[in-house]
């Protein structure tokens, strides 16, 4: 079973929330000998078929999860490298596979293997589609998580690995392959994504018909406000099928010809964006195009329970001229976000945040959607969403 374990400050952070996330440790041993040690957070989303539409499964790495003995190994005969496999549920499974160089170690592999026909997790699966109920889904990736020999590896950021209908989002973790003292090393790798950003790109120009005067010496850089709200609908066969008002920035991290890395931050101006989309009875699009930038939103409607939320999101963009691929897009179909019950707005006036790829995030403004029943132009009932909710909490003295 997984050993959890809580860095102090985020643990004080969550408690704040009402809420906490532990990350658990595992090891893989042979002959008294560590050869993996892994402490990390895991978070899956999953789309599946349910009866006639698709359903997404999110759940966690479950406490209960642990080392596979005869799937993990520290490297011999036909499996010469070291593998970490965790095993939960009916089936479930999340393994690295790892490799190394003359002077560095690497997670070569991420694969998850995932049993339709658990229900704990996948509560709505059915038999219909493509996919067979009865078999175990296997999805693999690379990634980029990787440290010199003699360093543990840490990242306290969010990682996003991408796999066909599947999103495994890694966290807090500290691992270690190849140790030598069967324990963790003193020295440490931090992975980039916790590393302070260095902004080079300013969004001014972007966003205004002004020149910036040439200097010799650089301007400091400052990052836009808060964007103004905008007000967007998409109309079908029966009326308004989308009913949006939301503040939208775009945040886009780049290398730089120079190796630097940049930070593009593009405030959608409303009257400036066009927007337009289409709908059906259990999807909807709204598309927003600000210059050269575009978002897509995709909602779903889960017809079962009678709910909309918001399953992908589609962006591309045109970056500075110092960026070393110019054009960026990215696209995430497994969340679930935005959602409410069908005649219902979903609503919240915190900044929320949707993590299309690693990278590329979208930064929401005082934000209220209704999606499929809506009376003509006016907002349902209103669900806030759990920030808001954190935020009215009221300490008893």
């Amino acid at each position: 079973m997984a050993r959890p374990r809580v860095p102090v400050l985020l643990a004080a952070a969550a408690a704040l929330l009402g809420f906490l996330q532990t990350s658990f440790s595992f090891e893989v041993k042979e002959s008294g000998k560590i050869c993996i040690t892994a402490d990390l957070l895991v978070n899956f989303s999953v789309e599946y078929p349910a009866k006639g539409h698709q359903e997404m499964a999110n759940f966690a790495l479950p406490q209960t999860g642990t080392v596979l003995l005869h799937n993990s190994t520290c490297g011999k005969g036909d499996a010469p490298t070291p593998v970490l496999v965790i095993g939960f549920g009916m089936g479930q499974s999340l393994s690295l596979k790892f490799m190394k160089t003359s002077n560095q170690y690497r997670v070569e592999e991420l694969t998850f293997s995932y049993n339709l026909s658990d229900a704990a997790f996948f509560p709505s699966a059915s038999a219909g589609g493509e996919v067979k109920i009865q078999g175990t889904m296997e999805v693999s990736q690379k990634t980029d998580i990787q440290a010199n020999l003699g360093t543990r590896y840490q990242c306290i950021s969010t990682d996003q690995v991408n796999m066909k209908n599947v999103n495994v989002t890694l966290s807090n973790v500290t691992l270690e392959a190849y140790l030598v003292n069967n324990t963790l090393s003193v020295n440490e790798y931090e992975c980039t994504r916790d590393k302070p950003m260095t902004t080079i790109a300013t969004t001014t120009a972007r966003q205004t018909t002004s020149q910036v005067p040439t200097t010799t010496s650089p301007a400091p850089t400052t990052l836009p406000q808060n964007p103004a709200v905008g007000k967007y609908n998409v109309t079908g066969k029966n009326g308004t099928c989308v009913l949006a008002s939301m503040g939208l920035q775009l945040n886009v991290s780049y290398e730089s010809k120079d190796g630097k890395t940049g930070l593009d931050v593009l405030n959608f101006i409303p009257s400036n964006t066009s927007f337009s989309g289409n709908c059906d009875n259990s999807s909807a699009f709204l598309n927003l195009t600000f210059g050269k930038a575009k978002l897509i939103f995709h909602f779903v409607r889960n017809t079962s329970i009678e709910k909309f939320f918001l399953q992908g999101v589609t962006v591309s963009t045109t970056l500075p001229p110092e960026a070393k691929k110019p054009q960026f897009e990215a696209v995430n179909n497994s969340m679930s976000e935005l959602g409410a019950s069908v005649g219902n707005s979903y609503m919240c006036n915190a900044e929320e945040t949707l993590l299309v790829t690693q990278g590329a995030f979208v930064n929401l403004f005082s934000v209220q959607v209704q999606v499929f029943k809506i009376d003509g132009d006016k907002f349902g009932a209103v669900e806030e969403c759990q920030l808001d909710e954190n935020n009215m909490l009221i300490p008893i003295i």
